[in-house]
């Protein structure tokens, strides 16, 4: 009777350990491409709200210093998936096998643009010149902002740049020491708040008013998560995409995820943030295309600038090589 029971007790021990080991979480390192602010709330907004849980998914959100990071950290086995710009992934395969793919679009437009005064007289792109810019002295939109003047009929010298810390830029076009800045889009609510204090109201110059088309921010896989689980991949991509629509339809959902995750975080901010970004997600591209889409003319675009800006051939990158379309849910 006792070795009986003894043997119904390890019996039962073995299901309850097998049926916890099946019911394990897979695990998911995330690497956003900058610091916690309301454009990368989605994420946590998946967490915050137990969707990626429901799926069985633990995510571990970690912080990259730019896409160029996220990109060597995937590739190297620091990360499993993350955020970056696309034209960096693009720039990083034309020169060198890396094992890291795009698996999903986000921003189906171009963040970078032009914040001026409203009321200062500069109402389109021409009207910059002689004007002097603010930029950050690494930013990525230097690179391109030439090519922009010169596709819109302008001579690089056309407008003086500024290169400073990214915290002067907003004081200098508050105080009026600069007519302008170079800025993602996504800082808008920052800078208006600055400008606010100083009387004045920000006008935007998005560049792809201008010409400047292609992805931005996309997701990131490496190769060896594609490779060794896909369905992990394309359970991840699923619970994403979810947490995005819910995002845009409620960006201070949004904001209040991020807040509790990162308690340093203005809600608010965050929202508004993130609202911006939305004007980037949920375009008439991915109307067309499909949330998440990779459509092959804008794709073809997307590495055409790229390679313009860095001095490469175009035929250094087949852009199809860069991404899969294997994860996106219908």
């Amino acid at each position: 009777m006792k070795v009986r029971a003894l043997r119904s007790i390890l019996f039962a021990l073995g299901v309850s350990t097998l049926t916890a080991g099946a019911q394990a979480a897979d695990k998911i390192r995330w690497l956003n491409d900058w610091l916690p602010a309301g454009d990368k709330a989605v994420i946590y907004l998946g967490v915050q709200e137990g969707l990626f849980k429901d799926a069985g998914i633990e995510v571990e959100i970690m912080t990259g210093r730019g896409s160029s990071d996220v990109v060597t950290k995937l590739g190297t086995g620091a990360g499993d998936m993350g955020s970056g710009g696309l034209s960096a992934l693009m720039q990083a395969k034309a020169g060198a096998e890396v094992p890291v793919t795009a698996v999903m679009s986000i921003y189906t437009r171009q963040p970078d643009a032009v914040f001026v005064a409203e009321g200062a007289g500069i109402d389109d792109l021409k009207d910059l010149q002689g004007k002097t810019l603010a930029t950050a002295t690494f930013s990525a939109s230097n690179v391109t902002w030439p090519l922009v003047l010169e596709a819109n009929g302008m001579t690089p010298d056309a407008v003086k740049v500024l290169k400073v810390d990214p915290g002067a830029m907003g004081p200098m076009f508050a105080t009026g020491r600069v007519d302008g800045t170079i800025n993602w889009i996504t800082k808008l609510p920052a800078f208006q708040a600055l400008a606010k204090d100083a009387g004045k109201t920000v006008k935007v110059l998005p560049w792809s008013e201008y010409g400047f088309n292609g992805y931005g921010l996309s997701m990131f896989a490496s190769d060896r998560l594609i490779e060794e689980n896909p369905a992990l991949v394309k359970k991840f991509v699923a619970v994403y995409k979810q947490a995005l629509g819910m995002a845009v339809a409620d960006p201070a959902k949004a904001g209040a995820a991020l807040k509790a995750m990162v308690p340093d975080i203005d809600a608010d901010i965050a929202a508004e943030e993130f609202a911006v970004s939305a004007q980037l997600i949920d375009t008439d591209i991915a109307k067309q295309d499909g949330l998440g889409a990779f459509e092959p003319e804008l794709l073809k675009e997307t590495w055409t600038w790229v390679a313009k800006a860095q001095n490469l051939p175009v035929d250094a990158l087949d852009p199809e090589d860069a991404v899969t379309r294997a994860f996106i849910p219908e």
